[in-house]
């Protein structure tokens, strides 16, 4: 009967599995600071750095050259504005104080500055403006500077083709708080997105977040006391690869929602990546999607197509490691008719994992202790599946979340969660939580990797 009780109330209460939750959870108290910390030796042996800062050349070819000082604003903005196709703009060292919202349409545009922890963009008294930097056109490279305490996100573009962010760090600067702006880095609708050796830290959505995007990578970067670490929603073809999550609600997540001009997303790769660590207490914004993603998740993925998750070093979450889940998790309406609310060909192979779930969050944390005992297991699924995919009681060998080989589990033998499925909805009485993983088990060929040319 302790899986009648559990299951059901896993799945009805607007929670379900740890990708979801109420969404209306009272934020813990933030710590004072959220200082950048690297991975301990003894946790989280490389693959990737966190990006160094290096100082910046100007470049000759400068149109502009900006200093701090009590024009700023307009002198920064105007630069903006009348940069022709192929312009540098570059920022000296120091901290531009600025009280408006910056913004860019212009072609083929340079902003560069001398380094992350040297060209400061400091919008502490920010009154207008949903961005710190709000860019509409293509082929724009920002690089060298940071976007700090932004009334909204720090730096979001929109419908920008070939753009790339490098260096570039974008911080709420009092740590984890509900206050803060959504989005550190956020670009959205576009086509050859590049973001790498980047730092997010404080971002009340996520630090680092791709949306409704095609060919996208994400590489070597450091994401921290966010409450999505990275974030790639609703994307098609996306690499994230070399990067450290630590400290978030949630390590890394790849979505999919409905509503939105772009949606199934599918061939996302995530490798080489650090996750651990991330148990910071979830601060977003009542309602908010990310809101309902427990406190201590590596990795979630949610209503997605084709997803490799290989070669990633996960340890110290404190719910699980790796939760795999359909948008019915949500407990949402689904009135698009054109969204597929499934997580179907997940493959997971070759990471290496370390002790997980011995914390789970919250009351639903303590539902899933009921289900499954202490530790949780290291890979969570909600076992939701297309009926129509369903054919003489067998799923389609083609759509399962698959384990593949060569995963590690140290310390122990790799554990896998199945809470129940859809039965918990339409039958409870005889929902029960499994174990088993026999028919999760095996491979999908490799996911192409995302070439963006020229980088």
């Amino acid at each position: 009967m302790r899986y009648l009780t559990v299951v059901t109330i896993l799945i009805l209460a607007t929670g379900g599995l740890i990708l979801t939750g109420c969404g209306n959870e009272k934020a813990a108290p933030a710590p004072e600071k959220a200082p950048v910390e690297q991975a301990p030796a003894d946790e989280a042996p490389a693959p990737a750095e966190a990006p160094a800062v290096e100082e910046v050349a100007a470049p000759a070819e400068a149109a502009y050259v900006i200093k701090p000082g009590p024009d700023v604003q307009t002198e920064l903005q105007e630069a903006l504005i009348m940069a022709e196709p192929g312009d540098v703009i570059q920022l000296e060292e120091g901290v531009f104080k600025l009280e408006l919202g910056l913004s860019l349409d212009v072609d083929n545009v340079t902003l560069r500055g001398r380094g992350m922890e040297k060209s400061i963009l400091d919008f502490k008294g920010q009154v207008a403006g949903a961005e710190g930097l709000h860019v509409t056109s293509d082929n724009v490279l920002l690089e060298d500077f940071a976007v700090i305490d932004t009334k909204g996100n720090g730096i979001k573009s929109h419908s920008a083709n070939n753009i790339i962010y490098r260096r570039i760090r974008a911080e709420w600067t009092a740590g984890p708080q509900t206050e803060n702006g959504a989005y550190g880095l956020y670009p959205v609708s576009s086509e050859n997105v590049l973001v790498e050796e980047c730092i997010a830290i404080g971002g009340s959505d996520s630090g680092i977040y791709v949306g409704q995007s095609k060919n996208v990578i994400v590489r070597n970067c450091l994401a921290q006391f966010n409450v999505a670490g990275i974030e790639i929603e609703n994307c098609h073809k996306a690499d994230v690869i070399g990067c450290v999550a630590t400290k978030n609600t949630g390590g890394i997540l790849v979505f999919d929602l409905p509503d939105l001009p772009q949606q199934h997303g599918h061939d996302v790769r995530l490798l080489d990546n650090r996750v651990f660590g991330n148990n910071t207490p979830n601060f977003a914004p009542a309602g908010n999607i990310v809101g309902q993603v427990l406190a201590g998740t590596g990795i979630s993925v949610m209503a997605n197509t084709n997803v490799e998750i290989f070669n990633n070093y996960i340890r110290d979450n404190d719910t699980t490691s790796i939760a795999i889940g359909s948008y019915f998790t949500t407990g949402n309406k689904i009135k698009d008719p054109e969204y597929y609310p499934y997580s179907e060909r997940i493959h997971i192979h070759g990471n290496t994992l370390g002790p997980c779930g011995t914390k789970p969050d919250g009351e639903k944390g303590k539902l899933l202790e009921l289900a499954f005992g202490n530790p949780i297991p290291d890979i969570l699924w909600d076992g939701v599946t297309n009926p129509e995919k369903v054919k003489d009681g067998v799923f389609d060998k083609e759509s399962r979340i698959l384990i593949g080989e060569g995963n590690v589990k140290e310390g122990g033998e790799l554990t896998f969660g199945n809470i129940g499925g859809m039965v918990a909805l339409t039958d409870p009485m005889n929902a029960e939580p499994s174990t088993d993983m026999s028919e999760n088990t095996g491979s999908y060929p490799a996911i192409a990797p995302v070439v963006i040319e020229g980088v």
